[in-house]
């Protein structure tokens, strides 16, 4: 089997992923490190958990040890949080060479960041919103034009309708001769596009490496779905969270309780034992929702019911999104209720179960147009074609069952017709079946009055909040200014 240095890693970069326990190089990462530091310019294309940040960062750190200087190396990314969590990387595999980076993001103070780049940090890792903002108010201090490698991470996102005035703007400020890399789960039409474009003057066709794999899910993942009317959803949940399915069972990790050990009862599924009292906590979960509201309000009421959750969503501010992410990381609270800006890249140890609560939105194809709606709307019809929401649950379930670890998904599908298609849409996508999860319909409904009391009181505290308010301002802002990423 190939090893790092076969693949002409230095060993003080091997050292680096020794720390990390990492030893053997995944396929994306054997197809992409040599090429890359060949000097060619690579597309990778593989599964989400498939190690596709250690293919590029590899390479452009040890082409950064042999000639160090700033801006070296600039990573895009489509969100906030994978933009620090890249950064966090290169700092562990670069912490022997001194590696400088720099993080610059949307909801964060532009005057720090404005002196970091000033700084000339060795790797710029940023969303393109924020970065053009820099590069139009800046003093000129620093620049983009000794840029040698420029990588764009999810770049099936990067490279849709969203992104494209940014990127125009940054693809100025580049020097032609950049070694470019390019890595996604999924091959678009642009990306395709992009491979099989001339190579500009001197440069060769870029290398493409690509998941042959006809399933866009990994083995090691349960894929089921629970079919529950909308209007008792809650209460299905508090009951899926407390009784696990037993093959996660073993990643619950509750802190230890001091004093007299509780009684235990069997599990109706004969899944998890439960103590009379709070319950259990669950094994690390995250719940995907459609939208900022559904998030809080989740969260408030699984704290109710004494389930430690947190949210993670666009209406909170950069430092409280963080704050949530390390929560969940370092096993304080188990459950992250999030909207889709978790779905990406997000590399979470151990995540037991993803919980779809909304099955995910997508971007419908209707009469040769695109348009953005969601998976519930009402003009969507079974001959529509789905090209994002099935695309994106895939994204979603991948933050479970990541380099080869176990993981169960569970997708609420509600009386909405839409969701059934959703379904459909999926099983199509991934080439698999989503197999019926059924609780015990009258063990679960045994804490319909305890749910329903925690329900009220967390629609009352959420409308306490002002939060409906702060999603009006929310609304106008981005109405009035470009929100950077």
């Amino acid at each position: 089997m190939t090893d790092f240095a076969e693949l002409g890693i230095s060993s003080i970069l091997i050292r680096s992923l020794t720390t990390m326990s990492i030893r053997r190089p995944t396929p994306v990462q054997a197809a992409c490190i040599p090429p890359l530091l060949s000097g060619q310019d690579c597309i990778g294309n593989a599964k989400t958990g498939s190690g596709k940040t250690i293919a590029f960062a590899l390479p452009m750190l040890q082409k950064l040890s042999l000639d160090p200087y700033g801006i070296f190396g600039l990573i895009l990314t489509p969100t906030r949080e994978l933009a620090f969590q890249i950064s966090e990387q290169f700092a562990v595999l670069g912490s022997s060479l001194n590696v400088r980076t720099s993080v610059v993001v949307g909801g964060m103070d532009m005057m720090t960041q404005a002196l970091e780049l000033n700084n000339r940090p060795h790797v710029v890792v940023a969303t393109p919103g924020r970065l053009v903002d820099h590069m139009n108010s800046g003093t000129g201090e620093w620049t983009l034009s000794r840029v040698k490698f420029l990588v764009l991470d999810e770049a099936d996102r990067l490279l849709s309708s969203t992104f494209a005035s940014d990127l125009r703007t940054i693809f100025t400020a580049l020097p032609s001769e950049r070694q470019t890399g390019l890595f996604t789960a999924t091959l678009t039409p642009s990306i395709e596009a992009l491979a099989a474009a001339p190579p500009r003057p001197g440069k060769q066709i870029p290398v493409i490496y690509r998941d042959l794999s006809t399933v866009e899910t990994v083995d090691t993942l349960k894929q089921h779905y629970i079919l529950v009317p909308s209007h008792v959803r809650e209460v299905y949940l508090y009951h899926l969270l407390c009784y696990p399915p037993e093959s996660i069972l073993h990643l619950r990790r509750d802190p230890p309780v001091a004093g007299k050990p509780k009684s235990k009862r069997k599990a109706p599924n004969g899944a998890a034992d439960e103590a009379d009292g709070p319950p259990k906590q669950p094994p690390p979960t995250i719940i995907f929702v459609r939208h900022p509201r559904t998030a809080a309000y989740l969260t408030t009421l699984l704290q109710h019911l004494d389930i430690r959750a947190t949210a993670l969503h666009s209406h909170l501010s950069q430092p409280a999104r963080l704050a949530s992410l390390q929560l969940f990381r370092a096993s304080v609270v188990p459950v992250l209720v999030c909207t889709d800006v978790a779905s990406r890249g997000l590399d979470m140890e151990d995540v037991g179960m993803v919980i779809n609560w909304d099955m995910p939105s997508g971007k419908i194809k209707k009469r040769g147009k695109d348009i953005e709606t969601p998976s519930g709307a009402a003009d969507a019809n079974p001959e529509d074609e789905d090209v994002g929401g099935a695309e994106e649950y895939v994204h979603r379930v991948g933050r479970t069952a990541r380099m080869g670890r176990g993981g169960v998904a569970v997708s609420f599908v509600t009386e909405r017709a839409e969701d059934e298609r959703m379904v459909q849409k999926i099983e199509q996508r991934i080439r698999t079946t989503l197999t019926e999860l059924t609780l015990p319909e009258g063990k679960v409904l045994e804490q319909l009055n305890h749910v329903s009391t925690a329900k009220r009181t967390a629609s009352m505290a959420l409308q306490e909040s002002d939060f409906g308010k702060r999603q009006e301002l929310h609304r106008i802002k981005r109405g009035k200014h470009r929100v950077s990423p």
